[in-house]
């Protein structure tokens, strides 16, 4: 029988091949500790030509590979089984920014880079790339690529696969396939590029990308807003978006029930508002033009003063019933915090059931009534802890079903939870995954939801490019 972990280590030298289980930890188990595996070796390459003879080594011996990046995960998609037969793939090594192009705003990234780091490196050129997200400092590029990573700015600049142009991918046989154009139009056949975005690693392994980058604003105007429904919250967002040429960039949903479990964990934090608010709304304009960002005479910024008179003129028609607007950095950053740190205010009574959902945005108000209506019948304790990327219509709809008892929340009370809101999604055209993926803990929501025709096409292209199921099986597709 071959010596498989021999062979790796003799690919990636000893060093970079973990086969001890103490090694093996912290890549074994996933951020939520929910998902708790035992893998055969971590293998740690330096280069796509160490992936390739990796993923030649792991097909021909059927093999399972499980693609890691930060492992910031939320739906299980890094879960490596118990049978302590797979390898997990680790690109944390791989975390070279090959290029920063300012003139056509570009950037050549291998997959372990962090997130934060490309951020840091771009700000030199006064360049942005605008994927953001409270994990950003331990996630890696490579990893949101795989899941189409969301965030706050989505508004504005789409989700991961709209800011990629490029990639490259090492396939389950070990070849590797160059598409790191750089082009905006390359209509050349199929798109492949985004066949693997978003594929959670089932397809293959995404080993480097070109990245789009964008010109970093010269001034921001951030303010957190108390509005009396989220139909005026709409609206809202329609004025400032109207009235700022299209330079929303965040536009938060944090309800009433978020400030006041934030406050029992950070009791110094800030709130903004006089009188807790019903539906607040963190909203950030920023300005890249000289015109909106520029000092007035009087020492003002243009793009702070347009926010600041659009919501008094908003206050007086009640149509904003209070809001607080950042007037120093360190307001702004106090502001974003508290909207960053939800995974830490949603877990700090236990484990929540979680769900990750997006509905057409005239449709949040009517999803959260219809689920608030059906709620009681399975739940009749339950507390909400939900917030959500309102500019896109993007809910993290969370509770605890009984939080004075967190064990409450068996196998059959969270199936039952997922399925009413299913339901919900479903009658209005929504979607039951809007940017964490599916992973292993959709399965059941897939299998039950996901077109049965498109799932047909889905299976016949992991058929087609993985014959041996070895890419991270048992996720994505049930």
């Amino acid at each position: 029988m071959r010596d498989v972990v021999a062979e790796l280590k003799a690919i990636v030298g000893a060093g970079y091949c973990l086969a001890d289980a103490a090694d093996r930890e912290k890549y074994d188990f996933d951020i939520t500790r929910e998902y708790q595996g035992r893998s055969l070796a971590v293998v740690r390459p330096a280069n796509a030509a160490e992936v390739s003879a990796v993923l030649r080594l792991a097909n021909a011996n059927k093999l399972p590979v499980v693609p890691l990046s930060g492992n910031t995960g939320l739906a299980g998609g890094g879960y490596v089984g118990e049978a302590g037969d797979s390898i997990i793939l680790s690109l944390d090594r791989m975390n070279a920014i090959r290029e920063i192009n300012p003139k056509s705003r570009i950037a050549k990234v291998e997959a372990g880079v962090i997130l934060a780091n490309l951020h840091s490196a771009v700000d030199a050129h006064d360049l942005v790339f605008p994927l953001l997200f409270g994990a950003r400092g331990s996630c890696m590029l490579g990893g949101n690529l795989a899941t189409n990573a969301g965030g706050s700015n989505v508004v504005r600049y789409g989700n991961t696969r709209a800011l990629c142009l490029g990639l490259e991918v090492v396939m389950p046989d070990g070849e590797i396939v160059n598409l790191m154009s750089a082009l905006h139009k390359d209509n050349t056949g199929y798109d492949l590029k985004d066949l693997f975005i978003g594929s959670e690693g089932t397809l293959g392994v995404i080993t480097a990308a070109v990245l789009k980058l964008f010109p970093k604003p010269k001034a921001y105007a951030t303010a957190m807003v108390s509005v009396p429904s989220l139909a005026g919250a709409l609206s809202l967002l329609h004025k400032i978006q109207a009235a700022s040429g299209g330079g929303v960039e965040g536009f938060e949903y944090m309800p009433k029930n978020y400030f006041r479990h934030l406050q029992m964990i950070h009791p110094d934090a800030p709130m903004p508002f006089a009188e807790p608010a019903e539906i607040g709304i963190l909203i950030e304009v920023a300005a890249v033009a000289d015109r909106d960002a520029a000092p007035s005479p009087d020492g003002s910024i243009p793009v702070q003063n347009m926010l600041t008179e659009t919501l008094a003129e908003l206050m007086e028609t009640g149509e904003v019933l209070d809001a607080t607007i950042a007037s120093n950095e360190a307001q702004r950053a106090e502001m974003w915090h508290q909207r960053e740190i939800a995974f830490e205010v949603a877990n700090h009574m236990g484990v929540p059931i979680t769900t990750d959902i997006a509905v057409p945005l005239d449709k949040v108000a009517t999803f959260l009534q219809m689920a608030g209506e059906r709620l009681p019948a399975i739940a009749p304790k339950a507390e909400l802890i939900e917030i959500g990327h309102l500019g896109d219509g993007n809910l993290h709809y969370s509770l605890w079903v009984d939080p004075e008892n967190p064990a409450a929340a068996d196998k059959a009370m969270q199936t039952a939870v997922y399925t009413m809101v299913e339901d919900v999604v479903q009658e209005l055209g929504g979607s039951f995954s809007a940017e964490h993926g599916i992973g292993l803990s959709k399965l059941g929501t897939m299998a039950r939801r996901k077109d049965k025709a498109a799932l047909g096409v889905m299976r016949a292209i992991k058929s087609a490019l993985d014959p041996n199921n070895i890419m991270n099986p048992g996720k994505l597709l049930p």
